[in-house]
């Protein structure tokens, strides 16, 4: 692969997936469905301010869903990754196997 197919491979991945925190949330959505606020927040070991900015984003283009219910008298907040959002997943990884693979 030579440096113009490199940059070419590159900027193919989505580069609102391609930030580590955007990543990990939609990993976490991915393989788990749905899950609640709380509940990223530990596993990703983030702030409550940086998990809602991430969250946002994805939600604004179209890649989460957001789902505000009481359980019991509490407010619960569940996110999932919406099919564009799948798509859009899947779509990352594949691109990024493939330029592992070519670099390797």
């Amino acid at each position: 692969m030579d440096a113009e197919e490199l940059a070419k491979a590159v900027a193919s991945l989505d580069r609102v997936l391609h930030e580590k925190m955007r990543l990990a949330i939609a990993t976490a959505l991915y393989h788990r469905g749905k899950a609640d606020f709380n509940y990223l927040k530990r596993l990703l070991k983030t702030s409550e301010g940086n998990l809602a900015t991430h969250l946002r984003t994805l939600e604004q283009i179209g890649y989460v869903r957001v789902e505000k219910r009481f359980v019991g008298r509490r407010p619960q907040t569940l996110y999932e990754l919406t099919e564009k959002g799948k798509r859009a997943y899947r779509e990352y990884v594949k691109n990024l196997a493939k330029l592992a693979r070519e670099i390797a």
